[in-house]
């Protein structure tokens, strides 16, 4: 029999939020894509392309909130590993784009599995940990299989290569050590062993990646090059100002002058064109929506949903850090997208499939 419970434990605050932010991506994407659009009337807009993925988002949401968080948990292993799958065939077989192979052709879809891996390990790290005996003091094996899935997840992802997307599985791994409380000779250990793997990780980028990070250290030297987008994007930035230059004015974005505008670089046009009030409402917007994850986690009755959605709330954190922390030239240029902003059908789907996992531990937290 349906528990009415189940919907008056619904959290239409955090549902509301997201649509608006979804709504605000979406104006953001047709100014982005206005002006290539007038280029090319043939081309389906990037705007409406997003709409229709929202509407994939809310039947994934629609389906995620109906299944019982601990059965999906219980399955973690088997998801996440359906997930690696997907990583090697496309590692193996997708579609080049750009020189990288991040994305599965599945009849007249793309599908990027590096989006779904990252809640599949969260959910695989969740159901490990909430078993664990936390009353004892955890042991090296504890770690075995955590380590051993991020570092094969990671590589997989790395391989394609995705920089900045292998960065947030190993920050997925990071948080957890984080929930856990662990006390500071392991945090220490942790934090050694993977300072030591920072010299080999850099013989491993591509050279595109590594002019990033020259380019980061010095704009100036590579602002024909590697530099390009990031001075662009800061000058889209600054040239906002107080209020912005406002909607479809935006000179670096309608000129055509910031590449990627629309999918790393979203969070620029909207800087440009509403300013620093619009650019500080949006951000508070973007960390409510995680203080509500992470609200989700304290109130939590049982380990496990604390941990996912701890997990679940910590990765859009980070997303959100670091894509504005990149795009204002705080940080070097990594490729993640802005959720709800960036455009992408994967990245969108799975951001509502993390708000449908929220949702879905928040209606349940009385029945434990």
């Amino acid at each position: 029999m349906f528990d009415r419970r189940l919907v008056s434990g619904f959290d239409w605050t955090l549902f509301s939020l997201c649509l608006v932010l979804s709504v605000l991506g979406i104006v953001n994407l047709y100014s982005a894509g206005s002006a290539a659009l007038s280029l090319n009337h043939s081309a389906t807009p990037h705007y409406l392309k997003q709409i229709y993925w929202l509407l994939v988002g809310l039947g994934f949401l629609a389906v995620t909130v109906t299944i019982d968080y601990q059965f999906v948990a219980r399955h973690s292993y088997l998801l996440h590993g359906l997930s690696l799958i997907l990583l090697l065939l496309a590692l193996l077989w997708g579609r080049p784009t750009a020189g990288t192979h991040r994305w599965l052709q599945l009849g007249g879809v793309s599908l990027q599995p590096s989006e779904f891996a990252k809640i599949t390990l969260i959910l695989l790290l969740a159901r490990h940990f909430s078993e664990l005996n936390m009353s004892a003091p955890l042991r090296l094996q504890d770690f075995s299989l955590p380590i051993l899935a991020t570092l094969i997840t990671f590589f997989l992802i790395f391989l394609e290569p995705d920089l900045g997307t292998a960065a947030l599985i190993v920050l997925i791994f990071i948080s957890f050590v984080f929930f856990l409380h662990l006390g500071l000779r392991y945090v220490t250990a942790l934090a050694l062993s993977g300072a030591a793997l920072l010299p080999i990780a850099w013989l491993f980028l591509e050279d595109y990646q590594k002019r990033r990070v020259f380019a980061f250290l010095s704009p100036g030297k590579y602002s024909l090059q590697a530099g390009y987008q990031a001075i662009q994007s800061k000058i889209a930035v600054g040239s906002g100002m107080l209020l912005g230059k406002g909607f479809l004015c935006g000179t670096q974005s309608q000129l055509r002058f910031l590449p990627e505008q629309h999918t790393d670089f979203a969070f620029s046009v909207w800087a440009e064109e509403w300013g620093f009030a619009g650019s500080l409402l949006l951000v508070l917007l973007l960390f409510l929506f995680v203080s509500k994850g992470l609200r989700v986690a304290a109130q939590s009755r049982d380990r496990l949903g604390s941990f996912v959605s701890a997990g679940l709330a910590s990765i859009l954190f980070c997303q959100v850090f670091i894509n504005v922390g990149m795009v204002t030239g705080l940080l070097p240029v990594a490729g993640i997208p802005l959720p709800f902003f960036s455009y992408g059908g994967s990245s969108l789907v799975s951001t509502w499939i993390t708000i449908g996992l929220l949702l879905n531990i928040r209606m349940r937290k009385f029945m434990f």
